[in-house]
């Protein structure tokens, strides 16, 4: 039931889609006795688009995510193993047009990857199914096998997890199948924005990981924050990866699976 709620509480929330309604609604008012209410929401509307697609608002917001897990020392002992969360590829396009496609979360198994060939006794998971609101044949982990094979990642080295949907069912499934003993160094590869909720709910579920931050969509330098977007577009789409997060952490914490409501290290 968590899944379904949160994905069909986004297709309304999402900061585009929620402006988008505003207008549409406030236009509509527009041709009614209600005239001043749709001047007020069109307003909304386009301070909304401003405010959220062109002030660096997200770039904060961002910032805040990202810079909350530094990446490890670079002289890191060898792991275990290496669990890469789903999110980098799209599977359907994939199985369509035959070559693997790479989605702005590609970082995670370019990354997963090199970090596979610097420490080549180490296991590789990947975990990702499908997260299709009304389900999917295509599984996320299928094209992350032709794509580690395909970059010299031997089979035998290879877990994968087929079945979630969510970070929630990452964490379940792959620690149902790692078992992880004491003493063990899982290496956990997401986006750095992506990675305090991971860490929550996998601290949460008695799987302590190592965080590995990668995908940053922020340059970690202070003259960002006073930098507008040049396209409305992109600054939406900051804002709607990083609110994401946001509620992700506290619909998380308020349903108890994770312990804090913004995990730390």
């Amino acid at each position: 039931m968590f899944f379904y709620l949160s994905k069909i509480l986004w297709l309304v929330i999402a900061p585009a889609n929620l402006l988008l309604l505003l207008l549409l609604a406030g236009a509509a008012l527009l041709f009614t006795r209600f005239i001043r209410a749709g001047r007020r929401l069109v307003l909304a509307s386009a301070l909304g688009f401003f405010v959220l697609g062109i002030l660096p608002v997200s770039t904060w917001m961002m910032r805040t995510l990202e810079d909350r897990f530094p990446p490890p020392a670079a002289n890191m002992p060898a792991p275990t193993g290496i669990i890469v969360l789903g999110g980098a590829l799209d599977e359907q396009i994939t199985r369509f047009r035959g070559p693997i496609e790479l989605t702005e979360g590609g970082d995670r198994m370019t990354e997963g990857v090199m970090l596979a060939r610097r420490f080549p006794d180490a296991k590789v998971i990947f975990t990702g199914g499908s997260a299709a609101l009304l389900g999917s044949p295509d599984r996320e982990a299928q094209a992350a096998e032709k794509l580690f094979l395909g970059l010299g990642i031997p089979q035998e080295r290879l877990i994968l997890e087929s079945e979630s949907r969510n970070t929630y069912e990452n964490a379940i499934f792959t620690l149902e199948i790692v078992k992880p003993k004491a003493g063990d160094v899982w290496l956990l590869v997401t986006s750095a924005s992506h990675m305090p909720r991971s860490v929550g709910i996998f601290r949460k579920a008695g799987f302590n990981v190592t965080p590995y931050p990668v995908d940053y969509a922020t340059l970690g330098v202070n003259a960002e924050y006073r930098a507008p977007f040049r396209n409305v577009t992109a600054g939406l789409r900051r804002t709607e990866v990083a609110l994401r997060e946001y509620i992700g952490l506290v619909a998380y914490w308020w349903t108890g699976k994770t312990d804090d409501l913004f995990p730390a290290p």
